[in-house]
């Protein structure tokens, strides 16, 4: 049995839809490069996806958060999927459908990811309201330790000095303070990237051509199938892992496969079409 080898073009016979959007996204990030360095205007802060609870949010961002990237490596490898699967789904669909395709997807990435994190900030709210009925230095010191670790060492003469006082209201006062400040500041943390709408490509090419060899780092082939499947795979362990040093939003990347899915299943069954993974 032979499998389809998958090759992709060079960037002056991409498609248009394909080749505007890394032209724009490579426009943005200069642009956020240029405006910081320059005017000390970071664009995430306007343009980046926060949390709908957040007074920094905007509906625009559901949007405008996919033209903006954390660093080179970000955007490189976003934009080195796009051309390399968004090439031949294009050609496929057509540019209308691609780029409905990208939209939904990368919006979709973004509700999952707000639908996420609403269910996190809702769990801390309640701790917070649960430290606050027995106020005292260990549970603020297990509070922080479970939701904010990487601030315990700026807490530890707080919680050391509170520990000498424990029913001194003034300290008491001073936590509920910081479980708030805390509070809010996870909600202004911004989203940005492209990365929803291109595991949503990915989703979709491994749907479309399972049996098309993808070569890993150029050497070691693997069907587009079991590439889609361990990447997915990858996401829900990390996303439920949530470590503390990871700033990836991996829901966002499964709301961006989620969404994708049954976009395809919707339009197969539009035209009586099935898509077959063997």
């Amino acid at each position: 049995m032979s499998y389809q080898q998958y090759s992709p073009r060079g960037f002056g016979m991409l498609p248009p839809v394909v080749k505007n959007l890394l032209i724009i996204n490579g426009l943005f990030f200069l642009a956020q490069l240029t405006l910081k360095q320059v005017y000390q205007i970071d664009l995430v802060d306007y343009l980046g996806m926060h949390y709908f609870g957040s007074s920094l949010f905007n509906p625009a961002q559901l949007v405008t958060y996919m033209f903006l990237h954390g660093g080179f490596t970000h955007i490189f490898f976003n934009m080195f999927a796009l051309w390399m699967f968004g090439y031949t789904l294009e050609h496929v669909w057509g540019p209308k459908r691609f780029l409905t395709y990208y939209f939904v997807t990368g919006i979709g990435a973004a509700l999952v990811h707000m639908i996420v994190l609403w269910i996190n900030i809702s769990g801390i709210q309640s701790d917070v309201t649960a430290v606050m009925m027995a106020p005292s230095p260990d549970a603020f010191a297990a509070f922080i330790g479970e939701h904010f670790a990487p601030y315990q060492g700026q807490l530890t003469s707080f919680i050391n000095s509170w520990s000498m006082n424990p029913g001194d209201p003034a300290y008491i006062n001073q936590a509920s303070n910081y479980m708030n400040e805390l509070v809010i500041l996870k909600m202004d943390v911004p989203t940005v990237g492209a990365s929803g709408a291109v595991f949503g490509i990915l989703l979709a090419f491994g749907m479309m051509f399972p049996n098309a060899l993808i070569y890993l780092y150029f050497f070691f082939p693997i069907k587009a199938k079991w590439f889609v499947i361990a990447y997915g795979a990858m996401e829900i362990y990390f996303g439920f892992a949530n470590n503390p040093g990871d700033n990836v939003a991996h829901f966002a990347h499964l709301g961006g496969m989620i969404f994708g899915f049954f976009l395809i299943r919707y339009w197969n069954r539009k035209l009586n079409r099935f898509t077959n993974w063997d």
